[in-house]
Formats: structure tokens, sequence, C-alpha cells
């Protein structure tokens, strides 16, 4: 996907809870279209897809130095622009942070962080039920069913996205252990209160019925920075309307603008 070179801008994709690269879909060749010099790169976070025997770390920090790792060994060259959704914008934020010289971007999509949102936010009480029924046995389609439809909003293409999604999930299963310790990572991680130097897009959908759409609201407020919100999208935005999340980041991002844009508002998304 595009070729290396000192004028090639690298963007890095992550992944959310459980989830490995093969879940972005054809997600990566839209950004490409809309970002055809740059190189376009999904890793897995440690746990899942080609590191499902990895032991996933507790801590965000930890999973953000994994990936790190991940794109020195892939021969990566900073800077990184890394598009992340839900925990993936998470260890994006702590990468950010941590090593503010070598991230140049990062977009976040639906995410959400303890310090500007609460838990009921974080985390809607609506998607209890359904969260449960994912401890209790059932059949990798009921399993992945389940996760669908509270990412999606996109019920005519159930069908065919399971198919590939139960095939994740026998080549690749995510262990229980894995699963709770990502879980405990996001539940405990704290985010500065400054907002990271790189330059920030933050992007949100509707329909998401997971994490609500105040947490990227509050949190594109609190650091300044530029927001939009698909109108029914849900949690899996680059599922819902990759086409639409391609394009925003084009408009948004280009190799000679490293200036921030603070101003917040809501955009509407087309399918």
């Amino acid at each position: 996907m595009g070729s290396v070179g000192a004028a090639v801008s690298c963007w890095i994709l992550l992944r959310g809870l459980t989830r490995e690269r093969r879940h972005w879909g054809d997600f990566p060749d839209l950004l490409q279209t809309a970002l055809p010099a740059a190189r376009i790169v999904a890793i897995d976070l440690p746990g899942t897809g080609n590191l499902n025997a990895t032991k996933s770390p507790t801590r965000i920090e930890d999973i953000a130095s994994h990936c790190r790792a991940q794109a020195k060994n892939l021969g990566l060259q900073p800077p990184f622009h890394i598009l992340a959704m839900s925990l993936g914008a998470m260890v994006a934020v702590a990468w950010a942070n941590a090593h503010p010289n070598e991230v140049g971007s990062c977009v976040l999509v639906n995410t959400s962080l303890r310090r500007y949102s609460p838990f009921h936010h974080r985390l809607q009480p609506r998607s209890y039920a359904s969260l449960l029924q994912l401890l209790l046995p059932g059949t990798d389609r009921a399993r992945e069913a389940i996760v669908f439809k509270l990412t999606s909003r996109r019920a005519d293409a159930m069908s065919e996205v399971l198919d590939g999604w139960i095939s994740y999930r026998r080549e690749c299963p995510v262990s229980a252990g894995n699963a709770l310790r990502q879980l405990l990572a996001a539940a405990r991680y704290r985010a500065s209160p400054n907002s990271p130097s790189a330059r920030l897009l933050i992007l949100a959908g509707m329909g998401d019925m997971l994490v609500h759409p105040e947490c990227s609201r509050r949190l594109a407020q609190a650091w300044q920075t530029n927001y939009a919100e698909h109108p029914w999208a849900g949690h899996d935005l680059a599922l819902d309307d990759g086409a639409w999340v391609a394009r925003r980041v084009a408009d948004w991002w280009s190799p000679s603008d490293t200036k921030h844009q603070p101003a917040p508002e809501r955009e509407s998304g087309q399918s």
C-alpha cells in the first residue's frame, strides 16, 4: 500500500477491544484512495490477530510501547500518523504523549477517556444486557452477531461481514484472559489533562450504542481540536461508512499544514 520514501507519510491503524487488523475490512483501501501518497499499515494489538498468543498488558501505556516496537520491527519511520478506534485510540493518545517527536497526528474514532467522561457514557447502559450475553455459552456466529449488533448500524451488511468475523475468531481466537486484560487497561487508563502535541481529529457516530458520542464531543472541546460527527453510524464507524471517514481525514490532513485548527463542529455524513 504505497511505496516507502522520504515524502511518504506513514499511517498506522489500530483497532479496539479484542478486534484485529482484518476487522478493518476494506477501510485501508478507502483510506489509501483518499491519501494516495501515504503508506498505510494496520497492526494488531498484543493478544489479538497474529499476536493472539501474546499476553496483553494491563496498562494502555504498555500496549502503546508494544505497538511502537512493532512499528520499529516493520521498518516504519516516523513521523507516524495514527488512526485508531475506541481502545486503540487510547493507545494512540498514550503513544503520542510518551513520544511526541515521533507522532505527527492522530485520528481518534469513537473513543472515551476516564478523565473527561463518566462511566455510563464510556459504556452505555443499553449495551449491558448484550455484553452479558457474550459471557454465556454460544456459537461463534451467535457471539459475532451480538458484537455486530452492538457496533454497527449496517444491518444490510451483517450476513456478509459475519462470515469474515467468524473465520478470524476461529483462526486467531482471543483468549478470555486477554479480553479481560484489555478491559482492565481501558478502565484504568487516565490520560494527561493536556492535549497531545500531535495534530488531532476526533470522529464519532451518533448511532454508537457502546460509547456515547458525548465522550468524543467533550474530548474535542477540552482539547480544542477538530471534530466531526456522523449522523447515524455506530461504534464501528469505519465499517458503517468508511468512505466518510476517509473523506474527513483527507479534508483535514495534509503534510504541509502542521497547525491545529481548534474549531470543533458537527459535520453531516453520507453513506
